[in-house]
């Protein structure tokens, strides 16, 4: 199970996701261009010493990432139509998560193989990135007996 982050904009989030990572064994990939400049002190901040339990791999596009890549890719989009729980994934699974302003561009969205929508309130637009691989990690992790002892 990977997680990826298709041009994170917020620092802040990108830490809190690393820190995820860490905590439950995913590996954390992230697709350039960023909104922020990669050495900047707010991702060690929010993911402190855990950055050093992360294993991070940096792509230069959406294409670079894709090339050889091996499982799955679902996407995590507020146009998805099926809920996460009631998805049956897979350990290979790349979990792929758009910008915080914009989610991906229209061509990411047209090469994953499935499309979820985390169920959330008709009132509100979204969740913050952080929170909806969160939800998403742990639910995929959980069925597919992944999580940590």
């Amino acid at each position: 199970m990977r997680i990826v982050l298709f041009e994170p904009e917020i620092a802040g989030n990108v830490g809190a996701v690393m820190r995820l990572g860490a905590c439950l064994g995913a590996p954390v990939d992230l697709i350039e261009p960023m909104g922020f400049e990669w050495d900047d002190r707010r991702v060690r901040r929010t993911a402190m010493d855990y950055i050093d339990h992360v294993e991070v791999t940096r792509f230069a596009s959406w294409g670079a990432w894709s090339t050889g890549r091996k499982g799955r890719r679902i996407l995590f989009t507020t146009r998805g139509l099926a809920s996460p729980y009631d998805f049956a994934f897979a350990p290979d699974d790349n979990l792929v998560f758009g910008k915080e302003s914009a989610g991906v561009s229209a061509h990411v969205a047209l090469s994953v193989d499935e499309r979820l929508r985390i169920p959330i309130r008709r009132e509100v637009r979204s969740l913050n990135l952080a929170t909806s691989v969160t939800l998403a990690l742990g639910e995929a992790l959980r069925q597919t007996q992944g999580l940590p002892e």
